[in-house]
């Protein structure tokens, strides 16, 4: 909405700058979209002149020399000057010396071809009031000489392009805002305080019958009140210059004095008001009903509506003559022969206007109004201030009574507040006579106070009708805030609680196990929880599917609860694929929902994927197979608390929708609550979902209590041993079953006891696995390699072979295994 800043000057004495208007405008809680400006710029040195002397110049043939007079303070001047449009005795503006015109032009004493000038007589252009620069600004008034050009000039005006929210319909108006600017800066608010009808201008007898002989309401529940007042002998013609220049200051073309007042008033008040030449009116009724089926109207703008009955329309005793509250009709509005009017002002129900306005694509200042909801209580005062203006402007005589249907609901609402409340909310304290005069200078008058047995005071605040938002203690509050001033909230501390690596175990097992796999060229993802329906089939059973069901879901594609994360890592695999982007190692965590027994159990989880691609890359890395994904699995199930290498793994006999039949494994221990899966993706199902390339993947879940506790030491660095290591291998005969990891753990434990704090066991790895010619049945021969480092020095033969010699009889005699030669 466009605010003209000379307007509400006629509410307030407002003196602060347009800059601080529109900062305060935004404390307030509005936005500003932008200020446009108008009129002449404050301009120094720059004053009437009058032209006493013109000659030609002697250098030029387009120029003339002048002597211009500014009056007894400025004497006579010379100035040459290239205008053709003036003649001697004109007055002018003249620029003097020291003067700064718009867009930075500085005046200043010059020679001209030759000729002195000390200063510059100036178009409309160049002191920036008008496009004119073909000639000088003839001062037709003829002021009075050394007048400043400001004090002759037309007063600028500012305007505010304001972006009202919804819940404040009573700022749709110039006397709204005011009212806000009003109370902060501490100012008293001026109504225009209309009088009823004008009393010297009221006719002494009733409406005339061949004028309105009645109204009649049949959507009582969309109009809940309508009036009409009727005025006679009055003479359409041009609004004055003060009502053209408000409106055109606001984007509004003045149209006549009767249609102007009309559009004034609902800038002002914001109750839109209406007008119909009387003689327009059918058997001089109006009806308000709803329009029917089919029905018809050409609009004001000059296009033909086609109405409904859902549409609500103002009518006479045969045609609608306006659709209600948006846009009135071409057969009743005021012409220029208009001699006698009926005035409307009316209510109606935000709902009945918007749909209208909407299906019509038809929208106005009226229904803009309309829609956002009206104050009832104000209608009166708008239409009584429109008939005094209309008298005042139009002539005529105002009839003696109004016709009415409805009336306004007594509006009576209060809100009791307590400070410490307020205190409470705010966080910080305000001094309760600031926390009146925010609410007083609102008009929200405190109508009673009472002490609290705990302190501070209780307060009753009686809302005005105009502020409907207002309904509950904490919108007391905010007010309170609005006016003390956002920017006055005093600095502080924020505290929150926060997540800390030792605070909760599902966060601590989301970060270890996703900084994993990013630090194994894992790309990490992130979807959403709820999948479709359609989907699950191929992941849980039906009675699974139907348990994770939402019973009201939003959309169709987020139905369902997810029990896995895999899905939704082919989904970003696909995406990718199709832009062309080479990625080949996606992982997500987050939480997966499973069914047990009818039991809806909410997890913990991790998964990831591995594609067997053919994507160009300097970097060859060996495919991912079953064994690739299971090594990872393992890590992420050790970051659970999980002996995976220790976990009996079995290939799945059922549920493989989603798996390659033969080609996945199944571990899990429902007692401790957790499960994993992994190998390779039915192959028929990714590529019919549009992926290619074999996809690996696995997924590991677990129930939150089941986490162990964080708390877990971060790494630290340790320098590394800038001395060589020494190498021993060891080959072991171990049952067939055996699994080389646990072996390893065990050998590694021995060899770190066995070296002591003489030097380090750097590392212990398998590098053989051999069974066949040579070992008994039943057995497999397991080589490993122990690499041995000290810090200080470099490690001689006979200190490693003793504790190699060590480790291997702690070997045998632990393990039960054999050592093979």
């Amino acid at each position: 909405m466009k605010i003209s800043l000379n307007w509400i000057k006629d509410y307030a004495d407002f003196t602060a700058t347009p800059e601080e208007i529109s900062r305060a405008i935004t404390f307030l809680g509005f936005e500003v979209e932008g200020i446009a400006r108008s009129g002449a710029p404050v301009l120094d040195h720059v004053v009437v002149g009058e032209v006493r002397e013109r000659k030609p110049h002697p250098n030029a043939e387009r120029l003339s020399v002048c002597l211009v007079d500014l009056g007894p303070a400025g004497g006579v001047k010379t100035i040459v000057c290239g205008a053709q449009n003036y003649q001697v005795g004109d007055r002018v503006p003249v620029a003097l010396p020291g003067a700064v015109l718009p867009g930075n032009f500085a005046i200043k004493q010059s020679k001209i071809r030759g000729e002195l000038s000390d200063g510059m007589m100036c178009s409309g252009k160049e002191l920036g009031i008008g496009d004119d620069h073909s000639g000088l600004l003839i001062l037709t008034d003829r002021p009075a000489l050394g007048t400043p050009i400001n004090a002759v000039l037309p007063p600028g005006d500012v305007v505010f392009d304001i972006e009202i929210t919804p819940n404040r319909p009573d700022c749709q108006s110039h006397l709204g805002i005011a009212r806000e600017l009003a109370a902060w800066f501490g100012l008293p608010l001026r109504y225009p305080r209309p009088r009823p009808g004008n009393d010297h201008r009221r006719g002494a007898r009733a409406i005339p019958a061949n004028l309105l002989s009645g109204i009649a309401v049949e959507a009582p529940d969309d109009c809940p009140l309508y009036t009409a007042h009727v005025i006679s002998g009055v003479k359409i013609g041009p609004s004055p210059s003060w009502l053209q220049d408000r409106l055109r200051a606001v984007g509004l073309r003045p149209v006549n004095n009767v249609v102007d007042v009309g559009n004034y008033v609902m800038l002002e008040y914001g109750q839109p008001l209406h007008a119909f030449d009387a003689r327009s009116l059918a058997g001089n009724r109006i009806v308000v009903r709803r329009a029917t089926d089919g029905e018809k109207i050409v609009t004001l703008d000059g296009k033909e509506r086609v109405l409904s009955h859902a549409m609500l329309v103002i009518a006479d005793a045969v045609k609608p003559v306006v659709i209600a509250g948006i846009m009135g009709g071409e057969n009743s509005g005021v012409r220029e022969d208009t001699t006698n009017l009926v005035v409307e002002g009316a209510i109606f129900r935000p709902q009945s206007i918007r749909p209208t306005s909407r299906k019509l694509g038809l929208s106005s200042d009226s229904s803009y109004r309309y829609e956002r909801g009206v104050d009832s209580h104000s209608t009166w005062e708008a239409v009584h201030r429109a008939l005094e203006l209309i008298v005042q402007l139009a002539g005529g005589e105002i009839a003696d009574g109004s016709f009415s249907v409805g009336g306004d609901v007594p509006w009576q609402r209060e809100i009791t507040v307590e400070t410490p409340f307020i205190h409470q909310r705010l966080g910080f304290i305000i001094p309760e006579t600031e926390m009146r005069e925010s609410l007083e200078s609102l008009e929200l008058k405190i109508v009673r106070e009472a002490d609290l047995p705990q302190g501070g005071l209780a307060w009753t605040v009686a809302i005005p009708s105009w502020r409907d938002d207002l309904d509950r203690p904490i919108d007391l509050v905010e007010e309170v805030l609005r006016l003390y001033g956002t920017e006055k909230i005093p600095a502080s501390v924020v505290l929150s609680p926060g997540l800390a690596a030792e605070d909760d175990p599902a966060v601590e097992f989301n970060r270890r196990a996703m900084t994993y796999l990013v630090g194994h060229d894992f790309h990490e993802c992130v979807n959403l929880t709820l999948r479709p329906a359609a989907e699950l089939s191929t992941w849980v059973s039906e009675t699974a599917a139907q348990e994770l069901a939402l019973s009201n879901p939003f959309v169709e594609d987020q139905s369902n609860l997810r029990p896995t994360l895999i899905p939704g890592l082919l989904e970003t695999l696909k995406l990718n694929q199709s832009r062309g982007v080479s990625v080949s190692r996606l992982a997500e965590t987050g939480r997966i929902f499973l069914e047990r027994n009818g039991q809806i159990l909410e997890c913990a989880s991790v998964a990831f994927i591995m594609v067997q691609s053919e994507a160009p890359s300097w970097l060859k890395r060996p495919a991912p197979d079953f064994f690739t994904v299971k090594h990872h699995l393992a890590a992420l199930a050790e970051i659970a608390g999980i002996d995976f290498v220790r976990q009996p793994v079995s290939l799945a006999t059922t549920d493989l929708a989603a798996w390659q039949d033969g080609h996945v494994g199944v571990a899990g221990d429902p007692a401790y609550g957790w499960l994993a899966r992994f190998g390779l993706l039915n192959l028929a199902r990714v590529r019919a979902q549009g992926v290619s390339g074999l996809v690996y993947a696995a997924v590991f879940a677990i129930l939150p209590d089941k986490l162990p506790a964080s708390g877990v030491q971060r790494k630290r660095y340790t320098d590394f041993s800038l001395f060589p290591a020494a190498l021993r291998d060891l080959a072991l005969v171990v049952d067939a079953t055996t699994p080389a990891a646990s072996l390893q753990k065990q050998l590694t434990q021995i060899a770190r006891a066995a070296a002591g704090a003489a030097f380090a066991l750097e590392n212990v790895t398998v590098f053989d696995v051999y069974s066949g010619t040579g070992l008994p049945p039943g057995k497999k021969s397991l080589a490993y390699s122990l690499v041995f480092r000290a810090p200080d020095r470099t490690l001689t033969d006979a200190e490693v072979n003793t504790v190699f010699q060590k480790i291997q009889d702690e070997v045998v005699a632990k393990t039960g295994c054999s050592i093979r030669k």
